[in-house]
């Protein structure tokens, strides 16, 4: 079984306008609700593969209700942990004109109690399983909190996964994660860059993979992406022809896509083709992508080892 982790769920409302005007009254050309988290995300694009998950985390109130009804229509499993007297978080995502802007919730507070039940949940997770690890953490939990998840499953043969940030990236690597997935604006915070080439990416992956990881994948929008593997062989892949319409889930949907692809074939260029082609669906979508589209863009996704 594979296993996301969303620490802190939301609804997302999506509004296009064609002009934000301040101190009067707005009305959207259109607007969608969708759920929102990094890992679910991960669950949903897996989903499109045909491969099942479960998610888990904290969900609170009337929005929480809606996210774990939503994901259960999709017949996605579900086991978060419900939160009481408070509500989900809902996100606003504006796309006026060419720009985009969120106004992002901040979610209930979590109790010891709470990760108490989150933690007996984590304890149950098999050898052999895979735990994916993404995003930011919320303000009532500490920040080595994706630490002290690992540290409860070292000792079994689970493959854990992290998308995160900096400090919650770095402070994982000791424990040697099968995957980690940086974007390169995630690289240049690390190490501090102002203006990368692919060059520099690949010493900074190369510097991640010694200081842990097993697999590195960094992402780079529309220059495509770099994995670095456990056999330290490097590989740069392209992106599609494409417009894009939506900067949100490209790169969980690249790290399902690269699950999906391992898992299938047990290959990493694989892994990595069809990692490309599900964040780059997705980027072409206005929300995640769709396997119809996986499968035309797949075809278009050139791996060239250097």
């Amino acid at each position: 079984m594979i296993y996301t982790v969303t620490l802190n769920p939301s609804i997302d409302y999506v509004i296009n306008l064609e002009k934000l005007n301040e101190n009067c009254i707005n009305v959207v050309n259109s607007n969608d609700v969708y759920i929102g988290g990094k890992g679910i995300n991960v669950s949903k694009i897996l989903s499109e593969h045909g491969i099942k998950s479960k998610t888990l985390g904290f969900i609170s109130g009337f929005t929480g209700k809606f996210v774990e009804e939503s994901l259960n229509n999709d017949n996605i499993l579900t086991d978060f942990i419900s939160v009481e007297n408070n509500f989900s978080r809902i996100n606003i995502k504006m796309k006026i004109g060419e720009t985009e802007t969120e106004i992002n919730g901040l979610g209930p507070r979590i109790s010891d109690s709470h990760v108490q039940l989150l933690n007996s949940k984590i304890d149950a997770i098999s050898d052999s399983d895979i735990i994916v690890l993404s995003g930011s953490i919320p303000n009532s939990l500490s920040d080595n909190f994706y630490e002290d998840i690992i540290e409860r499953i070292k000792s079994k043969n689970i493959k854990v996964i992290v998308d995160a940030r900096k400090n919650l990236l770095l402070n994982v690597l000791k424990y040697k994660p099968f995957l980690i997935k940086p974007n390169n604006h995630e690289v240049m915070e690390i190490f501090n860059l102002s203006d990368p080439t692919i060059e520099d990416l690949i010493e900074c992956g190369k510097k991640l993979k010694k200081m842990g990881a097993i697999n590195v994948l960094i992402s780079m929008g529309k220059d495509g992406a770099i994995l670095i593997n456990e056999f330290n062989e490097i590989y740069l892949s392209n992106i599609p022809n494409g417009v894009l319409k939506n900067s949100v889930g490209s790169g969980d949907s690249m790290v399902a896509g690269f699950i999906a692809g391992y898992l299938k074939t047990n290959d990493y260029t694989q892994a990595l083709k069809l990692g490309a082609a599900s964040g780059s669906a997705t980027a072409f979508s206005d929300n995640l992508g769709k396997i119809s589209l996986i499968n035309l863009l797949v075809n278009q996704i050139q791996i060239k080892k250097l």
